[in-house]
């Protein structure tokens, strides 16, 4: 048995629709057993996205250009200013117990004056507390950080932790075109460490820079591709610049299926003995991969992805996102409970592994 799914047992010859049985489950799949487990299985879903309307000054310039039919963008920014009434309702109606909190993209990176940055850091994370606060048992939060200042980054990562109970980071992408491979960025990770939390590494929507092979594509730009090579590229800055030999405990989340990046795996384990040997690290790239990187379901509602990251990274290392509200909670979850899995490895993607991690 392979992370719930018998080895050597035939692919998938298509998608599983969501909401559809799938045959090939393991652990039983007669109809009174699905039922048994929809009704009671734990559900946290870890990158579910909000906003505190004129928080950030460059917000409503930045959604003016989002390349998103109108009607789309809206309904989306009536849910993200919103943490109760409809929130709670789409949780309730498709059986989401729990959602980690985070600032919604265009986010601190966006802002160019570092103690703007500070300001703004701890106005969120006071806000995001008392969100918590007011509803315990279906919400927790990952904290926003000044990165432009590294220095008051740490100050806040350790009262956003100790003082105000987050869970952890979420960031989005580039520090105002800088990376968190650099060395200015290492007192962050160690205090990262040190907290013993994790770092959700998002996609910015605000690219660090323009690539040519994107010119007249806007659609390759975004979440279709451009987030994922960038992000997933950040992903492996960390990785080949020693972030995670310097800091062994450190962790980073990737959402949309670890960028792509288990997929990857053999490809950059096979070319990294031409690497010269001065700007080698300790271990092959999928030992990081393995180790120090967490996966989630985030915006990827395939069967097949999931069963290859599993594979690839390990049941103990996915857990379920939704990426509310830019994705449908009613499709995720379905997805999610359709899952080829045995009723054990499916509890801890959908709610385990985030109680472990996370420390709910």
């Amino acid at each position: 048995m392979v992370g719930g799914v018998a080895a050597g047992q035939p692919a998938f010859a298509a998608e599983a629709v969501p909401g559809g049985r799938v045959s090939a489950t393991v652990g039983g799949s007669k109809d009174h057993r699905n039922a048994r487990r929809e009704k009671k299985m734990r559900i946290v879903a870890v990158e579910e996205a909000f906003s505190i309307p004129g928080a950030i000054r460059q917000e409503a310039a930045i959604r003016q250009r989002m390349d998103v039919p109108e009607a789309i963008k809206q309904e989306w920014f009536r849910r993200l200013d919103d943490l109760t009434e409809l929130r709670l309702a789409d949780m309730d109606a498709n059986g989401v117990d729990v959602q980690i909190l985070s600032y919604s993209t265009p986010g601190l990176e966006v802002i160019e004056d570092p103690a703007e940055a500070v300001a703004v850091a701890r106005r969120v994370n006071d806000f995001l507390a008392k969100a918590v606060a007011a509803h315990p048992k279906r919400f927790a939060g990952f904290a926003v950080l000044p990165l432009q200042d590294p220095k008051a980054a740490v100050v806040e990562l350790r009262r956003a932790v100790d003082e105000l109970g987050l869970k952890g980071v979420l960031y989005n992408d580039h520090v105002r075109g800088h990376y968190l491979d650099e060395p200015q960025f290492r007192p962050v990770w160690a205090e990262l460490e040190r907290l013993g939390v994790t770092l959700y590494l998002h996609p910015a929507v605000i690219p660090a820079d323009n690539w040519r092979v994107f010119d007249g594509y806007p659609v390759l730009v975004g979440p279709s591709w451009g987030w994922t090579a960038t992000t997933g590229a950040h992903a492996l800055r960390l990785i080949y610049g020693g972030v995670f030999d310097q800091f062994p405990r450190a962790s980073v989340m990737l959402g949309h299926m670890g960028e792509l990046l288990p997929f990857q795996m053999a490809r950059l384990d096979s070319r990294y003995p031409q690497v010269p040997v001065e700007q080698r690290v300790e271990h092959l790239p999928s030992y990081y991969l393995r180790n120090n990187v967490y996966v989630t379901t985030s915006g990827v509602m395939s069967h097949a992805a999931l069963l290859g990251v599993v594979h690839a990274v390990g049941a103990d290392r996915v857990l379920f996102s939704i990426d509310y509200p830019f994705e449908s909670s009613a499709e995720a979850v379905a997805f999610l409970r359709s899952a080829p899995y045995a009723p054990a490895d499916l509890a801890r993607i959908a709610h385990g592994n985030a109680d472990r991690v996370l420390g709910l």
